[in-house]
């Protein structure tokens, strides 16, 4: 497939500018969208796993193909020209569209079989991977997860990209081609050192939380902005730390250092050995949604169906607090 010519009416669009397309292949392109994600030659390299001085070769071939720079050398990254901004979006089409052809191909079976791509949040993993990756062996035994964890912004990136077949988020800025599924709204709970002041009520309003600093993961997490909206809207003063795991961040409201607001999924776990107090709260119940993400222009395999009905049932149930073993 590497060597396949780009011909056909992908390319009507570029054809009207005069541009001949005889020498161009398929790793070229996928070379020139990895140097334009990563900024770098020598990243682009490590991704798509060739030599670096071959990989630039190739970039210089593609170039001198299209009769222009895609992009600006600069002494420590590389940017994309005015023809490298335009000439992206059409060879990531193109990428995809191989891509959903060679899974549409390959897919011919009843059974579900392959390797899915499963991006996940930081802040909903920890919590639901290690039964869905038992799970899904036992009811699809041809299916082979490979879990991605990273914040929102680059899962739906990846996706789009193609990167990833389906994402288990919260909510997101909308994508090209995005197709979002709510699967359900996670209550938020409130966690405080064990010797807080509200520490022994049931459950706390809103309106206890005003003399309170409500600690949050960084802005990178989709989480730390739902928190922080609606910290605004009740005038609740929240504070930025640098934690970049819940974990850490429970260690933080541990030792006095503020209060914060979990998913409710984690809570069970963390009873025991946190050193902190979770309420529910009473009246207005903070939340985030679950979503699933996945690119409606790409072909979607049954592997990858099979995958996002085991994700569902296990993140239900882990909101809910029912999930078996």
């Amino acid at each position: 497939m590497d060597r396949e010519r780009l011909i056909g009416k992908d390319f009507v669009p570029m054809i009207a500018i005069g541009v001949s397309y005889s020498g161009m292949e398929i790793h070229q392109l996928r070379y020139f969208v990895a140097v334009a994600e990563e900024k770098s030659f020598s990243r682009a390299a490590e991704k798509v796993r060739v030599a670096q001085p071959s990989l630039s070769q190739q970039i210089q071939k593609l170039e001198g193909e299209l009769g222009q720079p895609l992009f600006d050398r600069l002494a420590r990254s590389v940017i994309l020209t005015e023809a490298g901004n335009g000439f992206l979006p059409y060879a990531q089409r193109i990428l995809n569209e191989l891509s959903s052809a060679q899974r549409y191909v390959s897919d011919r079976s009843e059974t579900p079989s392959g390797e899915v791509s499963v991006g996940i949040l930081p802040t909903i993993a920890p919590f639901v991977v290690e039964t869905l990756l038992a799970r899904s062996a036992e009811r699809f035994p041809a299916v082979r997860l490979n879990i991605i964890e990273d914040v929102t912004d680059t899962l739906v990136r990846m996706v789009d990209a193609g990167e990833v077949d389906i994402a288990v988020i919260s909510t997101c800025r909308s994508a090209n081609g995005a197709h979002i599924e709510r699967w359900a709204d996670e209550p938020l709970i409130a966690a405080l050192p064990k010797n807080h002041r509200l520490a022994e009520r049931g459950a706390i309003a809103w309106r206890d939380l005003h003399r309170e600093t409500v600690l949050v993961l960084p802005e990178s997490h989709c989480l730390s902005r739902q928190i922080h909206k609606s910290c605004l809207q009740h005038r609740v003063r929240d504070k930025r730390v640098g934690a970049l795991q819940l974990t850490t961040l429970l260690a933080m409201v541990s030792a006095g250092r503020g209060i914060s607001l979990v998913p409710k999924m984690g809570v069970n776990g963390w009873r025991e050995q946190s050193g902190c107090v979770f309420l529910p709260f009473k009246g207005v119940e903070p939340k985030r949604e679950i979503n699933l993400l996945r690119n409606a222009l790409h072909y979607q395999s049954k592997a990858a169906t099979a995958a996002a009905e085991v994700a569902r049932e296990v993140l239900c149930e882990a909101i809910s607090g029912n999930a078996s073993e």
